[in-house]
């Protein structure tokens, strides 16, 4: 069977008729919302975002984590706080990603919160750096019931993929995801799912080929061609790939700009949250400085910060003009390049 139609049937058989129900109406107000331009919110998330933890092992150029520069507090997610969460969304959720910044591995009870959505039936994924790999971590990520695993690699030389993954080591990447790889074949697992993310930069553009050769020997289930954000992509061109079709900019007489149209609509703002590792609600992954706050789940439940005053005046906002919220200013949903 096909690797990543085996992905979606495992996807599917997370669903039941609530499940159904709730994103029918998620969507249904969802465009209810865009015609009238008036925030109706019918329904509970269909997908999250909770974050490990902020510190990452790395100092990539482009990441908050890597640069150290958040004006929010680091630290680790707790586990209480962890279950707290679950268990009041897991009813009509059907998505988990267990990343938002920093590496998710740093945290000793990863490992747990995956086991612990894999028994409420919710589809988890990830996304990790595969430095901490050891044969007995990969073991132990293929038995937790992690459903889908992104790895990047960012490069097929050291040279190459340390100039953005500073501090990383090519080899781990690659002798963690053959762990993975060999642990999911002796347990006869068809999970995690193994996506190999390549982030395209100037740099390594030239190494797409070579990447899809490394990706079929290697047998990783999927390779993703990622487009790079660039935050200060007006003034830079350092970074940005020469192959217009593997970024997310492009070139004027003045200089770059996003190709992306801000349209006055936003599907995350009806799909899910992003809750950091403390329990700050916020509106979705380009919000790294957790600087957009509708509450705090550490305090108070929830279901009522997803529908209270402050969410209902975000949404409102973002179908009024988009182009006005600092954090859509780079937002390009929809931009990777899947091969």
């Amino acid at each position: 069977m096909n690797r990543s139609i085996s992905d979606g049937l495992n996807f599917f058989s997370k669903l039941n008729s609530k499940k159904i129900w709730n994103a029918f109406k998620l969507y249904t107000s969802y465009y209810v919302s865009r015609g009238l331009k008036k925030p109706y919110h019918w329904g509970s998330p269909v997908s999250m975002e909770i974050e490990p933890t902020t510190s990452c092992n790395l100092r990539c150029p482009q990441c908050p984590s890597g640069l150290r520069e958040f004006t929010r507090n680091t630290g680790m997610l707790d586990f209480e706080l962890y279950k707290k969460i679950i268990n009041e969304i897991y009813p009509e959720l059907t998505y988990l990603i267990l990343y938002f910044q920093g590496e998710p591995f740093l945290n000793i009870k990863f490992l747990e919160f995956v086991k612990y959505a894999a028994q409420k039936n919710i589809y988890t994924a990830t996304s990790s750096n595969a430095h901490y790999f050891t044969d007995d971590m990969a073991k132990a990520t293929v038995e937790s019931g992690l459903d889908r695993l992104i790895i990047s690699i960012d490069g097929i030389s050291q040279s190459s993929y340390s100039k953005y993954r500073i501090g990383g080591d090519l080899e781990k990447v690659i002798n963690g995801t053959k762990n993975i790889l060999k642990w999911k074949k002796q347990l006869n697992s068809k999970t995690p799912h193994v996506i190999w993310q390549f982030i395209a930069f100037k740099h390594n553009e030239n190494e797409i080929p070579e990447l899809k050769q490394l990706a079929k020997k290697i047998g990783v289930d999927e390779l993703g061609i990622k487009t790079a954000q660039i935050y200060d992509y007006q003034h830079t061109n350092e970074l940005i790939p020469e192959d217009e079709k593997l970024s997310r900019y492009t070139k004027t007489s003045e200089g770059y700009k996003i190709k992306n149209k801000l349209l006055n609509q936003c599907w995350r703002m009806w799909r899910g949250s992003v809750i950091t590792w403390d329990g700050l609600v916020v509106p979705c992954c380009f919000d790294k400085d957790a600087t957009h706050r509708f509450g705090d789940v550490s305090k108070e439940n929830f279901k009522s910060i997803w529908k209270n005053e402050q969410y209902t005046n975000f949404r409102a906002a973002i179908l009024k003009s988009r182009k006005e919220i600092d954090i859509c200013t780079n937002c390009t949903e929809g931009t990777k390049v899947w091969n």
